[in-house]
């Protein structure tokens, strides 16, 4: 209140009309506006953020949603790595960064941010339309990151996820292998629907033997569920003679490969597995663990970077930004 006070007194207006000038609530004149912005600006006013944003109308705080329905979210080996480059690369442009995440899909997490006038939104992951909506609601540009929208003029970096698929079925075809059991993620997702695309496009053209029976639909992208529709599958899984098991996260694929590893399946030797984000665990376990690498680093620091471009009103050139899947070959799958 001693800076309210002083303030007041040196703008000549009442505490109550420099309350309404910081907070923004409330009827002020314009020349009471000014005067109160003008003795912020000569005391520094602390705290110094509160200063910039009533001169400067921003307040230089970002905002990151993480949309994901099943635990961990912040620490999801793909998501965190998108987090991290994020929060690198706001500190270095003098921005500050609030984070929540939201596994309901709810508008209760749009609505916190968009409660601390934040500048700008990066949104990750799949969304549903109604946030979308909302959010667009308030005129707060917003950056969709490894999710879409039909929204036009919408911005959103996304990799080349059916490429990714399909760099997987040459990869494991082109090692000899033609019964190849897939274990496909949610399909409500972009990603793993993509992915599953671009895998069955190319066996299809090149008339494998892959069908229906050879993918297994996962109701979550989890460890867990990998292992768990493995063992559920396994029977099948030995009827078939399947000689490559491919899945569209590294999770999924590591949670199969813990699976046929406790079954005393050799790998690669018996059965090569395949995932897709090359997230850190993919390099550390043994074997270690062949997949398709998203530029995750990339993807953090271009929402930084066009996020800034959309708050300070200049042109954005693109805005759909695929970035190119890169094919990591590791010890988890072999030449037959």
């Amino acid at each position: 209140m001693r800076n309210i006070k002083e303030i007041a007194q040196l703008s000549g207006v009442s505490k109550s009309t420099v309350s309404r000038v910081i907070s923004g609530s409330g009827y002020a004149s314009q020349e009471a506006r000014d005067k109160v912005l003008k003795v912020i600006q000569e005391l520094q006013y602390k705290p110094n953020a509160v200063a910039r944003a009533m001169v400067s109308q921003r307040t230089h705080n970002i905002g990151v949603l993480i949309y994901r329905r099943e635990y961990p979210v912040a620490s999801h080996p793909f998501y965190g790595k998108i987090l991290d480059a994020i929060l690198a690369s706001a500190s270095a442009m003098n921005y500050s960064v609030f984070v929540t995440t939201d596994h309901e899909m709810s508008l209760r997490s749009a609505d916190f941010m968009l409660e601390k006038r934040v500048d700008g939104l990066i949104l990750i992951s799949r969304l549903e339309q109604n946030v979308i909506d909302h959010i667009g609601k308030f005129g707060v540009p917003y950056i969709m990151v490894n999710g879409s929208t039909d929204v036009p003029g919408v911005i959103h970096i996304v990799n080349r996820d059916q490429d990714g698929g399909l760099e997987a079925a040459r990869h494991l075809s082109g090692l000899g292998h033609r019964r190849i059991f897939m274990l496909a993620g949610p399909q409500s997702h972009r990603s793993h629907h993509l992915r599953l695309e671009g895998f069955r496009s190319y066996m299809n053209g090149q008339r494998a033997e892959f069908g229906g029976s050879d993918i297994a639909y996962l109701l979550s992208s989890t460890f867990e569920e990998g292992y768990r529709m493995m063992k559920e599958h396994w029977e099948h899984f030995q009827s078939r003679a399947y000689t490559a098991v491919f899945g569209t996260n590294d999770m999924i694929a590591l949670g199969a490969m813990k699976f046929l590893m406790e079954h005393s399946v050799s790998v690669p030797g018996q059965v090569a597995v395949m995932g897709f984000d090359d997230n850190d665990v993919a390099s550390i376990l043994t074997p270690s663990l062949t997949t398709v690498r998203v530029d995750t680093e990339k993807m953090g620091r271009l929402a930084c970077v066009m996020l800034d471009k959309l708050i300070r009103h200049e042109p954005v050139e693109e805005t759909a930004v695929e970035l190119e899947p890169q094919l990591v070959i590791r010890d988890s799958t072999r030449r037959f």
